[in-house]
Formats: structure tokens, sequence, C-alpha cells
């Protein structure tokens, strides 16, 4: 016996999709806004602007261009990165997300 799925399920289902898409979207810029607050202005040593995102809760990856010691070296940009994140709707409506890691990119000129 085959079971029928009713078009009121298929259409609430649909609307947990959207809403979810939604959440995703709106976490996605969230954590683009935090890199921008989180990155240190002007010029700053390398390791004072690692220590600073890693103590914001991302993940640092340094890339260097040239083979100076990083004491020597200048940051030359602050890009985001990928971030991790659940999504969790049980015991009711609404849907609760949770960032699990961030990621940000330090380039840095030696």
């Amino acid at each position: 016996m085959a079971t029928l799925i009713s078009v009121p399920t298929v259409e609430c289902m649909k609307s947990y999709v959207a809403v979810s898409f939604t959440v995703t979207a709106v976490t996605a810029a969230t954590a683009l806004a935090a890199v921008a607050n989180a990155a240190p202005t002007g010029p700053s040593s390398v390791d004072q602007t690692v220590q600073t995102l890693q103590a914001s809760g991302y993940n640092v990856i340094v890339n260097r261009t040239g083979a100076a010691p990083l004491s020597q070296c200048t940051v030359s940009a602050v890009r985001p990165g990928q971030t991790h994140s659940t999504d969790d709707s049980r015991g009711g409506s609404s849907i609760n997300t949770t960032i699990t890691s961030k990621t940000v990119y330090v380039d840095v000129a030696c």
C-alpha cells in the first residue's frame, strides 16, 4: 500500500526550507559584517591582528607573500572564510542557528 503526502504537508515543508535558506543568508551576512568589525584598522603587526581575530572566535589562516620574518610583515587584507553552522528546529516552531566555526584569511606582505 502506498502512502500519499497531502498537499498541505508539502507546502509546510516548502515553508521550512524557505525559512532555512533565509536564516542561512542572514547568518552569512552577519558573519561578513563581524569579520569587518573584528579586523584591525590601520597598520598593525601580524601577531596582533591574528591574536585579535582569534580572541573574537575565528580560526585564522595566514597567507604570506615574501620570505621575511612575520615581525617584518604587514597585514594587506583580512578576508572572510567559510562559516559552519547548524540549524535546530526541535521543540518549537522557530529555527535556532548555532555557529560552530568561523574562518578568516589574513593576507600579509613581507
